[in-house]
This record gives structure tokens, sequence and C-alpha cells, in this order.
């Protein structure tokens, strides 16, 4: 059982460290299966439209983030109640399983639109529970260690899992679909039942982490209105915070964009639509192996330094992509790995100074008013709203070129010749627009201010 005594002398367990990981299992899974398969399943299928699946999508991604900070909230009233926010998480870690099969589970011949009622409904529980695990989550490595350097640690090994479980998930789930070629809906069925069991494993295990007493008092709040105005409270009283989240959400929307672009560089670059899958594992095997790399240079130059070392080498891979433009070719792997051992440090670091925020905020506001309410799950809600955000602007990004650059959209088994832009638009897709982007990213992160001596000094 964990206990605040373990964030006072702020050393974590080995099991402590294991069992937060675990949990990107989950986060991971389900921010990658979906994305890589729910507009195929609705197009190709159920028989939806594109423009209507698209919309399915994003109807739940503007719900996700309209709900976050509304949870963000209700997480902080839980923990003045009952002394832990493990009660959201479980219900997150018992819900999402259910209603992720579900999503995949349309009955055989209902027609187009019973359809996407169907999986919008149920993507957006979906949706709702993941938040409800999310949101928390986020929240603790901030309540588990006061230490700097331990909060590193923690969220080092939560990436590892995170890439593990982006390749376990993004290369076996079309597996497990492949295997039924002649009733893809069961097919379908069968692949989310099984991502549904290693979700529910992961989501219930790193429930298990979550303190069980408050830290502080906490005010609960009295209506969703207040839980909004606190979310904005927080974006304009905490400048480092400001600061990390636009960061965050460029990187968010330059990645997102690179991977929803993927698909169209293997089949219209590369001429190769298989071609996805070595792209997919260049950017993230990398990130597998310098994770705990960018931890070492972290603790010897400090987080926000290592960061900023981390996005330029990313601005700098996807600059070198541009030149694909001009010369196509599996050169690009090379620059691909590049920036995913970049994205290895785009994750960490950042993850790593948002518990370093929170509890420098929490340090300051108590200083200044004895039983100050602790704000980790707004500022968790926020976080988590935002990086929805950005990522799944990636997507609208790519359709917005797309359609600029004269896309010729198709269906199966129909070939179509692209015209010369719409493959010069998917290019700079995967790389000119991303590096711009990062390079915003790098003037927000140079607004970030917080250091090791300001969080070691308020959490003496």
């Amino acid at each position: 059982m964990d206990s605040a005594s373990n964030l006072t002398r702020g050393s974590l367990t080995r099991g402590q460290v294991t069992r937060y990981a675990i949990g990107s299992l989950g986060t991971g899974g389900f921010a990658t299966l979906p994305g890589l398969v729910l507009v195929y399943y609705l197009t190709d299928s159920l028989g939806v439209t594109a423009l209507a699946a698209g919309a399915i999508v994003t109807a739940a991604k503007i719900w996700d983030v309209l709900i976050d900070p509304v949870i963000g909230g209700l997480s902080d009233n839980a923990l003045a109640r009952s002394g832990t926010r493990r009660g959201f998480m479980m219900i997150g870690a018992i819900g999402l399983p259910i209603a992720f099969v579900l999503t995949f589970a349309v009955p055989a011949g209902i027609g187009a639109v019973p359809s996407a009622i169907w999986v919008l409904l149920a993507f957006m529980i979906a949706a709702t529970c993941f938040s409800l695990f999310q949101v928390p989550y986020i929240a603790l490595p901030a309540e588990l260690t006061n230490d700097y350097r331990e909060r590193t640690r923690l969220l080092t090994w939560r990436v590892v899992m995170l890439t593990i479980a982006i390749l376990l998930f993004g290369a076996g789930g079309p597996e497990i679909r492949a295997l039924f070629p002649g009733d893809p809906l069961l097919g379908y069925l069968v692949m989310a039942a099984v991502a549904a069991v290693l979700l529910g494993v992961g989501l219930f295990i790193a429930s298990t982490v979550a303190p069980q007493r408050p830290l502080l008092p906490v005010r609960p709040g009295t209506s969703i209105g207040a839980h909004y105005r606190d979310g904005i409270t927080v974006l304009r009283e905490c400048q480092p915070f400001r600061a990390l989240l636009g960061t965050f959400m460029l990187q968010g929307l330059a990645t997102g964009l690179m991977l929803a672009a993927a698909q169209f560089v293997a089949r219209w670059v590369l001429h190769d639509e298989s071609a996805v899958t070595q792209l997919f594992v260049a950017l993230i095997a990398p990130a597998l192996l310098m994770a705990p790399v960018w931890k070492a240079i972290a603790d010897r130059v400090g987080k926000e330094r290592g960061f900023r070392m981390a996005s330029t080498l990313f601005m700098v891979a996807t600059l070198v992509l541009t030149a694909m433009v001009w010369m196509p070719g599996w050169w690009i792997l090379v620059p691909v790995a590049l920036a995913g051992a970049a994205y290895a440090g785009m994750q960490t670091l950042p993850m790593a100074m948002l518990p370093d925020v929170i509890a420098h905020d929490r340090t300051a506001r108590e200083a200044e008013s004895a039983g100050a309410d602790n704000r980790s799950g707004v500022f968790s809600g926020v976080w988590t709203a935002g990086e929805t955000t950005g990522m799944a602007l990636g997507a609208t990004v790519l359709s917005i070129v797309l359609a600029l650059t004269g896309y010729i959209e198709t269906t199966a088994n129909v070939e179509v010749a692209q015209p010369d832009a719409a493959v010069t638009g998917i290019a700079v897709a995967f790389s000119l627009i991303p590096a711009v982007l990062m390079l915003l990213s790098l003037v927000t992160l140079a607004r970030y201010r917080l250091r090791e001596q300001d969080i070691v000094g308020t959490s003496a």
C-alpha cells in the first residue's frame, strides 16, 4: 500500500515505477489502434462515407477536449472526499475495455447510418472512460514523489512502456484482423476483444499505484462551470504551465501530422502501401531505445535543456526529410529514425516537467495560504485537453493540405493517378510543416523558466 511517507522522502520503489508505467500499455494502445483502423473500419466495412467517418472521429475528440477539464476538477474533489484518485481510474479501467469492444461490435446488415450512430456513441463512451483514467493518471507523478529526478525516472519508464504499446497495438492489431479475411467484421471484433484485455490489464494495474491520502485539503467545486473557470485560472496564473503546454501542443500537432500522413507517404511517395509498417517501426523503435538515454541527459544538463535538445534534433530530422520532395526513396527511413530517437525525449521530458510545475504551484500556493486547494487534477485536465487538441489537429491539417493540392479520393480496387501537386503536398505535410511547427515550439519552450533549483528549493 502506498503512503504519504513515500512522497515525503521522495523515493519510489520499483513496484511503484513498474505499476505506473504499465498504465501506458492501456493509454498508448487506445491512442494508437483506433487512429490506425477506425476510419478504415467505417468506410470499408460498414459503408460509411469518408466525410462522415472523419466527423465521427473528430466529434469524439471534441467531446474528449470538453470533458477533460471537468474530469480534472472532479478528480480533485474525489481526492478531497475519499483521499485518493483511484476511484475514477478504476471506473475508466473497467469501462474502457467494454466500450472499446462495443465500438467494433456493430451488427452486420443494419445499414450505414445506424452503423455510424453505433460507432459514434460507443467511441464517445470509450473516450469518456479513457479520460476518467488518463486525467488522474497524469496528476499522479506530482503526488507520488517530491524528488525532481525521481519524476524523470518515473516518466522515463512510462515512455518506454508507451512505445512498446504503440508497437504492440500498431503492428499486432491489424495482424489479428487479417486472420479473418473472409469475415472482416469478425476480424475487427476479435481484434478489439484481444486489445480490450490488454487495455483493461494495463489500466487496472496502474490504478493500484494511486496514493491513499491527499496531500492537501481540497475544496470541492460547485458546478461544471467552476471546473472550466479553474482551468482558465491555472493557465492565467502559472506561466511555466502555459509555456510547457503550448510547446507540447505544437509538437503534438507536428507528430500527429506526420503519423496521419505516413500512409499517404507509403502509397504515393514510396509507392508501396506496406511501407507504412517500416515507417512506423523506424519512428517508434528508436524511441524505445532512447528513452533511458534522454533521462541520463536530463539528469546531467536539466530537463528543460534536454527537452530543447530533443526538439532541435526532431526539427533537423524533419528538415532533412524535405528533400523527399525532389528525391523520394527509402533513404527517408534514416531521418525518420532520427526523429524517432528525438521523439522519446519529446515525450519523456515534458511529461516529467509537468509534475514539477504542479508541485511548484502547490508549494507556492501553500506558502501564500495554509490549506490551499490541490489543483493537480485541474492541471492534468487542461493538459490532457491540450494534448488531445494538438494530436487531433494533425489529421485536420493534413486534410486541408490534401484538399488544397488537389488530392483525388478513390475507392477500394480503383486505381487513380495523383497530380504532382498532391504528392508534393503529402511530402511537405510529412516534413516541412512539422519542421516549422517544431521551430515555433522552441520559441514557446524558451519561455519556460522553471529550473531544478526552483523545484528543489520549494519542495525541500
